[in-house]
């Protein structure tokens, strides 16, 4: 288990902490009151010097922007010793931008009064403007004209009353720039007129949706005696032989620390360092209106910080223990987010099972996981990041995406970037695209990365009859190496091992990280989106450990012209074979929306899973006792006459 001292220094940032950065912040004359605060968070120390030391200074990292002269700065601050740290002032065209802060979604509004943008809704039929919503977007690379300015690219949609989904009437075809700074209309665009469309979609009131569906029983879920669980007040979670500290951060959501397993009362280390760095939803429809859509939802919005307070019975089920997220505002005070993290076990099926024809023996195990998750909403989406550890030592995540498809109008019949949802009602095709930062320590710093294919052995004397086959096994030494796509013809996946150690066969001790083999960018190599979004190009990335690379995209991804982050570091070509390496490995959805996405989306998930290869002695679930719940019956209970309604036999436990 990680030591308390380890642990406090890896804690998630308190409220006084963050009290305590504006407080330096302000007396040092950095944040005046035209400053806000784009993120605050821990910078976390280097992991060589801490886990040597077993201490560390507690220092928070601030992105400010001054929205009175758009001066944007990237500030430290250590709280132990009550001083700024470091102080430097962004090169925009060079550096970027910091991310969206909250009043540039309110400003945008002064949009209305723009008698070009009036007119473009006038052309239309639109005259109530009180009707209208301005939806502010990031804006991507800027143009000449544009650069060094604080930019939202905003489209228009109709509410017809407050109740309304506005997603469901966009006016397609304007496109307006604004800067949010001086607060001036830079540009309409009008390239065309299309059809409002006018079909509602408020899924959200009872009077449009009818009556419920009848005949829904209820399902309990109960742990009589609680949870198998526990944590503390660094946020180590224990469970079943499982120790990992949980940790929440404004931009990334949920971060894993210290994560190891137990091995005959041995913990050993599996991953130092574990989150989702970043994602990127990029848009198919090259139209003038829409070309620059291409979301990056942890370094331009900052995803952490729209975090849902769940609900238990609506968002999580069963036995749950919820804990509460810390964040800054704009404003630099701290703000609670109640509910924000859900921690509970659920049942994952079968574990192990095994009906022996010879012996007669009948054994089988249930499995459980644990599962610690988050629900963001982000514009018009809704993300559940969902990370399991399961009894045998495989762990998984999952994210669930649902919400609403970001809408257009439909050009015609035969549009190639969009799919038609409801009359005149279009939805451009998308990607969904996750970059997980997986800071691995498989039994210790020193790691390397092979990549394991099937193949097929060529006919021959070692293969007389064609059928052998084996599994080939490539060490990737560098960074250039390490680029990788998955395939799934030869079931390719990277095993990440520590040829330190070995296993009681003499070989290196290892995890494998199974792709899902799924569609990377969609974007020519030469557009602004390949450019600012290089780490979706690539399944797997490896890098040696630096403390400063946190985010593939690089840090200010907001309005950056591109070429930061992993291409950037990874062109060095540094060596990653046993060394301190970590795994960037990128997943997603490639989304061609079906009439059955709207109005709302039923969830649809992508992810990946590490599994033990060679790390244990044997299966390590073989110490799982047998179920003892009386739901489960002894063999022969499918023989017993059930009334007619055949396995659903009830045993008096009764809910």
């Amino acid at each position: 288990m990680t030591s308390p001292s380890i642990a406090a220094a890896l804690s998630t940032i308190t409220a006084a902490e963050i009290a305590a950065n504006r407080a330096i912040l302000e007396r040092e004359g950095i944040a005046s009151p035209t400053v806000q605060y784009s993120y605050v968070g821990l910078q976390e120390p280097d992991k060589r010097e801490l886990l040597a030391s077993g201490v560390a200074d507690r220092r928070i990292r601030s992105m400010l922007v001054d929205m009175a002269t758009n001066v944007s700065r990237d500030v430290v601050v250590s709280i132990a010793e009550d001083r700024v740290v470091s102080d430097r002032v962004l090169d925009h065209a060079v550096d970027g931008q910091v991310p969206v802060v909250v009043d540039e979604f309110i400003v945008v509004a002064e949009i209305k009064k723009n008698a070009e943008w009036q007119a473009a809704m006038v052309k239309r039929g639109l005259t109530d403007f009180d009707k209208l919503v301005i939806n502010p977007l990031s804006a991507g690379v800027l143009s000449d004209a544009e650069s060094g300015r604080r930019i939202q690219r905003c489209f228009t949609f109709v509410m017809d009353s407050p109740d309304d989904l506005g997603w469901a009437h966009p006016v397609d075809g304007v496109t307006v720039m604004f800067d949010v700074v001086t607060k001036e209309v830079l540009e309409v665009v009008d390239y065309v007129e299309l059809p409002v469309p006018l079909e509602s979609g408020n899924f959200h009131l009872e009077s449009w949706r009818g009556p419920d569906r009848q005949g829904l029983k209820p399902i309990e879920i109960t742990q009589p005696e609680g949870p198998s669980f526990t944590i503390d007040e660094n946020g180590t979670l224990s469970w079943l032989g499982w120790n990992l500290q949980v940790g929440f951060d404004q931009r990334e959501g949920l971060v894993f620390h210290n994560v190891t397993i137990d091995d005959k009362g041995v913990a050993r280390p599996v991953i130092y360092r574990a989150s989702i760095a970043e994602m990127m939803v990029p848009y198919g429809d090259p139209s003038p209106q829409r070309w620059f859509q291409n979301f990056f939802d942890c370094g331009e919005y900052l995803l952490g910080g729209y975090a849902n307070s769940l609900e238990l019975g609506c968002d999580c089920v069963g036995d749950i223990t919820y804990l509460d997220a810390v964040v800054a505002g704009n404003d630099g005070a701290a703000k609670i987010i109640p509910q924000a993290i859900c921690i509970h076990e659920e049942d994952a099926g079968i574990l192990w099972k095994h009906f022996d024809n010879w012996n007669g023996s009948s054994e089988s195990r249930r499995n459980r996981r644990l599962v610690v998750s988050f629900f963001v909403t982000v514009g018009n989406y809704d993300y559940g990041f969902y990370w399991y550890f399961g009894l045998d030592g495989t762990i998984e995540f999952e994210v669930k995406a649902t919400g609403v498809v970001f809408t257009s109008a439909y050009p015609g019949e035969g549009y190639k970037f969009a799919s038609e949802l409801a009359p005149g009602l279009g939805a451009p095709y998308h990607q969904h695209l996750f970059s997980a930062r997986l800071d691995m320590m498989v039994d210790g710093l020193d790691n390397a990365v092979d990549e394991l294919e099937a193949v097929l052995v060529p006919r021959g004397p070692e293969n007389p009859t064609g059928t052998g086959f084996t599994q080939t096994v490539t060490r990737l030494r560098t960074e250039q190496d390490a680029q990788r796509l998955a395939s799934t013809e030869t079931g390719r996946v990277w095993l990440v091992s520590n040829p330190g150690v070995k296993n009681r066969l003499g070989r290196d001790v290892g995890w494998v990280l199974y792709p899902e083999g799924r569609p990377t960018l969609l974007a020519d190599a030469e557009s602004d989106i390949y450019q600012r979004a290089t780490f979706c190009t690539k399944h797997l990335w490896v890098t040696p450990y630096e403390p400063s690379e946190l985010y593939p995209a690089g840090d200010f991804v907001n309005m950056h012209p591109g070429g930061a982050g992993l291409p950037a570091w990874t062109a060095a070509n540094r060596s990653v074979d046993t060394t301190d390496i970590v795994l960037w490995h990128t997943f997603g959805l490639t989304h061609f929306p079906r009439v059955e996405d709207w109005p709302i989306m039923p969830v649809d998930t992508c992810g990946f899973v590490l599994k033990p290869h060679g790390f244990f002695g044997a299966n390590p679930a073989m110490d799982i006792p047998a179920s003892t719940s009386d739901h489960c019956a002894p063999g022969g209970a499918a023989d017993h006459d059930h009334g007619g309604h055949g396995g659903h036999e009830h045993h008096g436990h009764g809910h």
